[in-house]
């Protein structure tokens, strides 16, 4: 039995990875970004999300700022020759010398229903079941509890969410066929020593993105 979450905020960035240094946006929330979201609500060992549909509610509106980031990290190797005491260098990135501006085009005014279903996994415990899951996850969407805050792609933009139980109207801009191009998927963990991104042909048909099964020829590594 599928699982409607109403998700809204007032940004959201789901970077397109074929851009390197400015980021910009998919039209619209991810499969990989709504699966984040929906773990982020209710996580458990025994269970596997897997997202059905995606409603967009808002017109798909873009707006461009810009953001101060670091353009280096801390050195992994270099930390741990200062940590053992075998060598001289920094533990930490001074920000003023670091520090740079990037324009990134983001999503504004989002607001979508993710329509989800969970499969059970072999990490299931005896006493675990579909229909308590369903209990758990129904109470917590109405009392808006979650493990970790929920966000739209970055930590900067977080998600409201309640429980979905009616479908909004499609904006008129969002009606017939909008083609979004190859779309992230999700990571394959399959392979630990070796994840690799999925994607998909994405299309909008009156506001809605139906998402291909994972084991549908539509999904490529």
């Amino acid at each position: 039995m599928p699982t409607r979450f109403r998700v809204w905020g007032q940004y959201g960035l789901f970077t397109r990875p074929e851009m390197k240094v400015e980021k910009v946006s998919y039209d619209i929330i991810t499969p990989s970004a709504a699966r984040g979201i929906c773990d982020a609500i209710f996580w458990h060992p025994g269970l596997r999300w897997v997202i059905d549909r995606i409603i967009v509610c808002n017109p798909i509106r873009f707006t461009s700022v810009r953001r101060n980031e670091v353009k280096a990290v801390v050195n992994s190797r270099a930390a741990r020759t200062v940590m053992e005491g075998r060598g001289n260098g920094s533990l930490y990135i001074a920000t003023p010398n670091e520090i740079q501006q990037r324009a990134s085009l983001l999503l504004r005014d989002v607001s979508y229903v993710i329509e989800a279903h969970f499969e059970m996994t072999d990490k299931a415990a005896p006493s675990d079941n579909p229909g308590k899951f369903q209990d758990i996850i129904k109470r917590r969407l109405e009392r808006g509890q979650c493990y970790s805050m929920p966000y739209f792609g970055t930590r900067e933009f977080p998600v409201h969410f309640r429980r979905c139980t009616e479908l909004p109207p499609c904006p008129d801009v969002l009606k017939g066929t909008k083609d979004l191009g190859w779309m992230l998927w999700d990571m394959d963990f399959s392979d630990p020593k070796n994840i690799t991104p999925k994607f998909f042909r994405a299309q909008l048909v009156d506001g809605v993105m139906t998402v291909p099964p994972p084991e549908s020829r539509e999904v490529r590594g």
